[in-house]
């Protein structure tokens, strides 16, 4: 019989912090502030609980991982058997400026050891509808970058061969069909042919996502319309905002919602002196766009929004001011869900 398994941990709290990756899980256990256990054993959320249970009965497990490719599968299923789990944000998770040695197993211990000290948060984990719903909308910007990225392979073909020509205009169809017609080698048409075959499937998938999210926004409809109310929110921008936050009553406070965006200011603070630097970017690149876009468009229809942006302006620049705005803006969307109010805005005189 090991040592592990000599050991009494009944009614102890045992923290483990999870490195996932796709063969395999770093654990690593720590009960009364000690280390207990390291191991590194096969990626099947089952046989980590069998781990757990093994090696640790009779204890309370608290267990967290990092938020990435692995979704949150394992975090439901260590929910569903018991287990205290949490899934933080990777740049959550403290990091020494001395410590440039990174491997799976140090990691699982830093993630034990700021759990075990109460330092860690976990991220929102929405319901399996609204995820498998998102599921589309992150398809759909993935397809977008696809179909940018082919078409400016398709004009570099072109530029290299001394056929573009001073109109860059926006690629569609028209103007794809317009390129095919250009009398050029028959190897370059089979480049040009190939490139083009690609975008045009690309685009007419993007199409057929349209048309899903349409169905998903009438299905979704009392959410939907909540987004859609706010100036400068069309259906797209809508159902993505809906898709990522839903109703946003499950974030307890302003602060969590504006953390879980990325629109919080990071800090540094010495003493009596505080520093509020860049925001922290974290969360989905997408929604800082989308929101920002939208305060562009609402300071020229919202007088109160843009007196807010005139004050921060002059002491911090536009850039900031902008981004001021959309953190106010995704405030008020929340109140508004909380509140059951919808979004009015104030047009006074501007």
């Amino acid at each position: 019989m090991s040592k592990y398994n000599k050991r009494c941990y009944e009614g102890k709290n045992i923290y483990v912090g999870v490195d996932v990756h796709k063969k395999s899980y770093s654990v690593s256990c720590i009960c009364d502030g000690v280390v207990v256990k390291k191991d590194t054993i096969i990626a099947n959320p089952a046989r980590l609980v069998e781990y757990l249970q093994k090696y640790f009965k009779g204890a309370k497990a608290h267990t967290a991982y990092e938020a990435g490719f692995s979704g949150f599968y394992l975090h439901r299923y260590l929910i569903e058997h018991g287990i205290k789990n949490i899934v933080v944000h990777p740049a959550s998770i403290e990091i020494s400026a001395r410590d440039r040695v990174k491997t799976d197993k140090r990691d699982a211990l830093k993630i034990a050891q700021q759990l075990a000290d109460g330092r860690l948060k976990g991220v929102h984990v929405p319901d399996e509808r609204r995820e498998h719903s998102r599921s589309v909308t992150r398809l759909r910007n993935k397809f977008m970058e696809q179909r940018k990225r082919l078409g400016n392979q398709l004009k570099s073909l072109l530029a290299y061969y001394g056929l573009m020509t001073t109109d860059t205009r926006t690629i569609s169809k028209k103007w794809i069909k317009e390129v095919l017609e250009l009398e050029v080698p028959e190897e370059v048409k089979y480049c040009l042919k190939t490139y083009a075959g690609e975008w045009q499937h690309i685009d007419d998938k993007l199409k057929e996502m349209l048309k899903k999210l349409s169905e998903q926004a009438a299905e979704d409809k009392a959410i939907d319309d909540m987004y859609r109310v706010v100036p400068g929110i069309g259906a797209l921008s809508a159902r993505i905002l809906a898709n990522e936050l839903g109703d946003m009553r499950q974030f307890g406070s302003a602060k969590k919602l504006y953390g879980f965006t990325g629109l919080t200011p990071s800090e540094h603070s010495s003493g009596e002196h505080r520093w509020l630097g860049h925001i922290s970017h974290q969360g989905r690149s997408i929604l800082r766009k989308i929101l920002v876009q939208v305060a562009w468009f609402l300071i020229k229809k919202d007088q109160k929004m843009r007196l807010f942006f005139d004050e921060i302006s002059k002491r911090a620049g536009k850039k900031r001011a902008i981004v001021a705005v959309a953190r106010k803006l995704i405030g008020c969307i929340r109140a508004s869900f909380l509140t059951g109010e919808v979004y009015v805005i104030n047009k006074g005189m501007i």
